[in-house]
């Protein structure tokens, strides 16, 4: 290349006259500039200022490699330029071209009828590396008739030159172009079938190396072979779902058929899509890219005529078997091939997916699969009237219940998840099924479980497993056979595995499931030990951060469902996690929609039921104080970052800081930990007693979450004093049984008037509609754990609107990761979902964009 270079430039340098001997500072630039090319070590010693007037531009050493150096003035350095443009311009455009390979299929060489043996082509051209439209055909460059981009005189033969250069490149990756090289003047190459499915598969490779290639369309975006199971009932029946339809053993009609592209195939061309193994074929005049796994997995042979089979067998092919009952059943990888099923009555609206196909709209606007269901009779015996919806779900958890199928019932917080298992709880003992369900929830939760049993299902026995059980109290097995309702929680769970596996439950309810996304930690093992007939996650967040949360929730529920765990990550994970696949999002929708239902409080048929919500951000400013503690601890974190022995340790640098940064936000003693006096510190702390000074003056009630317990400790005795008003304070130290109290006291109409709550221990699974405020004083910046704890008090049971305001110090990370959080709605589903560890991951400098405190931060 520097040869080429230096050629092109004597040259350029003759045409435009410059001096011999006596060289001009453009003409000594140029010589260092060489000088520098040549050189082990090629350096540019410009500091962006042009060097110094005194310097003569000439190319020199380092005196410490012996390497060329390349100085200029600015002046100098402004000629060369010109003359290298002028250069690159006059006679060596072609650097900015490469060679293009372009395959023509058959049927676009003839107007005849294309056969199996027809000739493909490679056309071999020029393409504009800056603008790929622009292109030469190498039959023009040969024929010195250009119809690509002008030139100088002469320009073929440079033209030329690149081509032959390109196409010999080329024989390393692609070696049946050596065919064309031995013409003196090649342009095209012929192929047949095989060479040029050898082509297509190395496009990618030559890519790659640098050369242009251009294939079908059909071959970028291959057809995906999809298996149609169609289903008629043999005898009419209502095409709506009644209990006494539901039974896996019912005869159906059924048709198999398979379709590419949307275009369904006739047996004939079938058997010609089986022998297609080498990954091209011609169907109806059209070439088309089928992947031979795919063909595999669709199992061809069997995929043809009709006949009869049973519901239960039309389920198996739709991936649904009965969930898998025994204990720790990994299952089988059902994951494999699409197959669509199409039926009609209840069995199609439960395929459809309670959400309806993907397209469709939702159930709360009346056309999801599950308002097209007939509704079932809500049981004897519930002490509620349940809303539309409610009943809707109660249908498909009912129907599910029947078919062995496991649920994951993920309506948004505060939609009565617990209700709707209630009233199927209800259903099954009228049914005399006799034996216990399992209840595992939280801690914080199984409070609120016995309460609302005792509201709703007044009927029903319960027992309460968990570390507050007397030495002398029943044991699992004995709790079991005397009651309706075992509740236990997970750690519980986890210590008396044992005598929880060794008992048949009816039914097992996971609570708040996303307490198992994580499929290797003990809670999630324990729960797959445990053998139920049927079970049930609830969960407002299926996915908080990963699709891989979901697999271990669905996992538990409907064992292999979605493969193992490696196959799920390959088919789905990736594909949607990493280039948000189309196709892989629609798969994945299929596959879970029947056994998962979904409400959002945005459903119209579930807004008419909710008060408004109000979010609100108050911005607070950093007393003096707190301004320097704030510098301090930026300064701190900056210094040990740039320490070399800092390299392994960093992310506890990072998160370490990013603690401290969020306590100084909140109050500089919460920092000090030193118990000295709270007034006039903090301009968090006075906008926090502002506003609850309002609320408590017009008679309503607050909860006030933060992710400290320890703060939450130091605020509640000051709140207290400053209000005048009883300020409880729930966290994780206290037993259930004082947690329960609690919250009981505080739903009553004398309760206290503020409820100060650690986010982890009050955040989710307990009602609190006696609060129409809610206040987060600092963040854990996890939008769905932040969610979780306002549907607290903006939940069913709530008649008032409810305003939510988050306290946030201008100017600080606080302020500038909220921006994050709601700017970028899907990083905070994704990246940041999980709290603040992705800070970690943030370069120096953007850490120090992050957290650098900005001028208007400080009061005053």
């Amino acid at each position: 290349m520097e040869t080429h270079v230096r050629r092109r430039l004597r040259e350029s340098g003759r045409r435009l006259g410059v001096p011999g001997p006596r060289r001009t500072a453009a003409a000594r630039a140029a010589a260092g500039w060489l000088a520098a090319l040549d050189g082990a070590d090629r350096t540019d010693d410009s500091d962006g200022s042009g060097g110094t007037d005194d310097s003569d531009g000439s190319g020199g050493t380092d005196g410490t490699h012996g390497a060329p150096r390349f100085t200029a003035t600015g002046t100098a350095a402004r000629e060369l330029a010109a003359k290298v443009e002028t250069w690159r311009a006059d006679g060596g455009w072609t650097s900015a071209l490469r060679v293009c390979f372009r395959l023509t299929e058959p049927g676009a060489l003839s107007r005849g009828s294309p056969g199996d043996d027809d000739a493909w082509r490679v056309d071999f051209l020029l393409q504009a590396v800056d603008d790929p439209g622009v292109q030469i055909p190498a039959g023009q460059i040969w024929r010195r008739r250009p119809t690509g981009p002008a030139g100088p005189a002469g320009w073929t033969t440079d033209a030329e030159e690149a081509l032959l250069a390109g196409l010999g490149r080329a024989v390393a990756v692609w070696p049946d172009l050596d065919r064309a090289l031995r013409e003196a003047r090649p342009a095209s190459l012929d192929l047949d079938l095989a060479r040029a499915q050898r082509f297509l598969e190395l496009a990618g490779a030559l890519e790659q190396e640098g050369f242009g290639v251009l294939v079908p369309s059909w071959w970028v975006r291959p057809a995906r072979p999809t298996a149609r199971l169609t289903v008629r009932a043999v005898d009419p029946v209502t095409p709506i779902l009644r209990d006494v339809t539901t039974d896996l053993a019912r005869i159906v009609d059924y048709r198999w058929a398979v379709s590419l592209g949307g275009v369904e195939l006739s047996r004939v061309e079938l058997e010609r899509l089986a022998k297609a193994r080498a990954g091209l074929v011609r169907l109806r005049g059209r070439w088309t890219r089928v992947d031979p796994g795919q063909l595999a997995d669709l199992d061809l042979a069997r995929q043809t005529g009709g006949g009869r089979m049973t519901v239960g067998e039309v389920l198996a092919h739709a991936g649904l078997g009965p969930a898998g009952l025994g204990p720790d059943q990994t299952g089988a990888d059902q994951a494999g091939a699409d197959v669509e099923v199409v039926a009609d009555g209840w069995l199609g609206a439960l395929l459809a997916g309670p959400d309806g196909p993907p397209g469709e709209p939702r159930p709360g606007e009346g056309s999801g699969a599950v308002s097209r269901m007939e509704p079932v009779e809500p049981p004897a015996g519930l002490g509620v009237r349940l809303r539309p919806y409610q009943v809707q779900g109660l249908t498909w958890l009912a129907l599910l219940d029947r078919l062995g199928l496991g649920a994951v019932l993920a309506d948004d917080m505060g939609l009565g998840k617990t209700i709707q298992v209630l009233a199927l709880e209800l259903r099954t003992r009228a049914a005399a099924r006799r034996g216990a369900t399992l209840v595992v929830c939280p801690t914080s939760v199984l409070g609120n479980w016995r309460r609302e049993t005792a509201r709703v299902a007044p009927g029903l026995t319960v027992h309460a497993h968990h570390a507050a059980v007397p030495p002398d109290g029943p044991g699992v097995a004995e709790a079991a056979s005397g009651h309706d309702l075992v509740l236990t929680t997970y750690p519980r769970l986890v210590c008396d595995i044992e005598a929880f596996r060794a008992v048949g439950w009816e039914r097992l309810v996971l609570d708040e499931a996303q307490q198992i996304k994580n499929a290797a930690t003990a809670q999630a093992r324990a729960v797959r030990q445990l053998t139920a007939r049927h079970r049930v996650a609830l969960t407002g967040t299926p996915v908080e951060n990963r699709l891989g949360d979901l697999w271990s929730i669905m996992h538990a529920v409907n064992p292999g469902l979605l493969g193992s765990a490696a196959a799920f990550r390959a088919r789905y994970a990736v594909p949607i996690e990493r280039y948000a696949d189309p196709e892989a999002t629609a798969r994945l929708r299929r596959r879970i929609h029947p056994v998962v239902l979904r409400r959002v409080k945005t459903d119209p048929a579930v807004l008419r039921d909710l008060p408004s919500k109000v979010e609100l951000r108050q911005l607070c400013t950093l007393t003096p104080e707190q301004a320097s503690l704030y510098r301090a601890v930026v300064d701190d974190m900056m210094e040990r970052l740039r320490d070399p022995s800092a390299t392994m340790r960093r992310n506890g640098v990072v998160l370490a800081a990013m603690t401290r940064l969020k306590q100084v936000c909140n109050h500089p003693a919460h920092l000090l930990g030193d118990s000295s006096a709270l007034p006039g510190r903090s301009g968090k702390l006075a906008r926090l007693e502002d506003l609850l000074t309002g609320i408590v003056a017009d008679g309503e009630r607050a909860l006030c979450f933060t992710q400290f317990a320890r703060f939450g400790a130091m605020l509640a005795p000051h709140l207290s004093a400053r209000l005048g008003v009883e300020v409880s304070f729930l966290h994780g130290g206290l037993r259930a049984a004082e947690r329960d109290a609690l919250v009981e006291r505080f739903q009553t109409s004398s309760g206290p008037g503020v409820f100060l709550l650690s986010l982890k221990a009050g955040g989710n699974g307990i009602n609190l509609t006696a609060a129409n405020h809610v206040i987060h004083i600092d963040r854990w910046w996890n939008p769905a754990a932040e969610a979780q704890a306002t549907d607290r008090a903006h939940r069913i049971g709530q008649r008032r609107d409810v305003w939510v305001r988050t306290l946030l110090c201008m100017g600080t990370l606080e302020e500038r990761i909220d921006r994050i959080l709601t700017d970028k709605a899907a990083l905070a589903r994704t990246v940041v979902g999980g709290g603040e560890s992705w800070l970690a991951t943030l370069s120096t400098d953007e850490l120090r964009d992050l957290v650098t405190l900005a001028p208007d931060a400080v009061d005053g």
